[in-house]
């Protein structure tokens, strides 16, 4: 087989999309058309229409853009049997039924920001800091049935340094994912549609835990102080810079603000009572189950994120309020 008789439809939706979609624009795969969520209402009045990242890219090089409000819409399932895609490759996109994921003769293909078996799910980035991992990757795989179970067909390990939050885990592997797409394509072709590939039981040892990664809401990013330091900064950069771990901080009147954390750091201090402050060297600072936390950067509600020596220096009396 060769690159030019691969008939590609990709789908994908956010940034991090994007970047296996330029791929396959600059390697000069046969994108025939591209699938993404449907605009998005912004604005005050949710009168302004907000397409996808992948819809702007997709327009800007000419490819058909399709965007159907669900997938087994018989109008867009025929749609997309129009387009004869023999590969279908998705990157961080919604769930998909049989009747599309089956529908090329050589599959559908997924490039998931982790090393399946572990952080199946929607949220594997944040999951993988918010647990203290020191690796996670990319895997490409086969869709099947279930949520990110299919069948394996490559995987690349990435490193995630101690003081690595969100953004910098999320660009590392949005690159490596297109590199990965491209390999597994090239993979594909040399085995005439039929890479070798592996179940995922295979990789899984007796009594190992699996670590999922649910989406992640409002309520999944409020903090609990009765944690050891260690975790609640691993929880505090799993969630840095968007959306933002949170706790709700009382003034000593009574009024309640939400205070989002974005950098914190370990100190030395080892005896007080979680969920209290203190202000150490100027900066604020909370106790957790086994040590104190230093707050570096965050926001309160209404404000602008700033620094915590600044954040002190307008809330001098810091140490008198209470975390809810």
């Amino acid at each position: 087989m060769k690159k030019e008789d691969l008939r590609i439809v990709f789908m994908g939706t956010p940034e991090f999309a994007v970047e296996t979609l330029k791929a396959l624009v600059d390697n000069q795969y046969n994108v025939v058309a591209v699938v993404t969520q449907p605009d998005k209402p912004v604005g005050r009045h949710q009168d302004t229409l907000q397409p996808s990242e992948v819809k702007k890219f997709a327009l800007e090089h000419n490819l058909p853009v399709l965007q159907p409000e669900k997938m087994k819409d018989p109008a867009f399932v025929e749609e997309l049997r129009g387009y004869n895609a023999n590969l279908q490759v998705v990157v961080a996109f919604r769930m998909l039924p049989e009747i599309v994921w089956d529908m090329p003769e050589f599959g559908t293909f997924n490039v998931h920001a982790a090393l399946l078996p572990q952080y199946r799910g929607a949220a594997p980035i944040n999951w993988a800091v918010i647990n203290g991992e020191t690796q996670t990757g990319v895997t490409t795989f086969f869709l099947d049935k279930d949520i990110d179970t299919g069948r394996i067909i490559m995987q690349k390990p990435f490193a995630i340094p101690d003081d690595a939050d969100v953004e910098y885990v999320y660009d590392g592997l949005m690159y490596l994912g297109a590199d990965i797409c491209i390999e597994t394509l090239e993979k594909i072709i040399s085995a005439n549609g039929h890479p070798e590939s592996i179940p995922q039981e295979s990789l899984i040892t007796a009594g190992q835990m699996l670590h999922n990664a649910p989406k992640i809401f409002k309520e999944t990013c409020e903090i609990n102080w009765r944690q050891s330091a260690k975790s609640v900064y691993d929880f505090i950069r799993g969630l840095s810079p968007y959306p933002g771990a949170w706790t709700t901080l009382v003034s000593p009147d009574g009024k309640e603000t939400v205070l989002k954390i974005f950098k914190a750091c370990i100190t030395d201090y080892k005896d007080g009572e979680a969920g209290t402050t203190a202000v150490v060297d100027k900066r604020p600072c909370i106790w957790c189950s086994d040590g104190l936390l230093q707050l570096e950067e965050l926001q309160l509600a209404g404000k602008k994120r700033m620094s915590g020596r600044d954040f002190i220096n307008g809330n001098k009396f810091f140490e008198n309020y209470i975390i809810k």
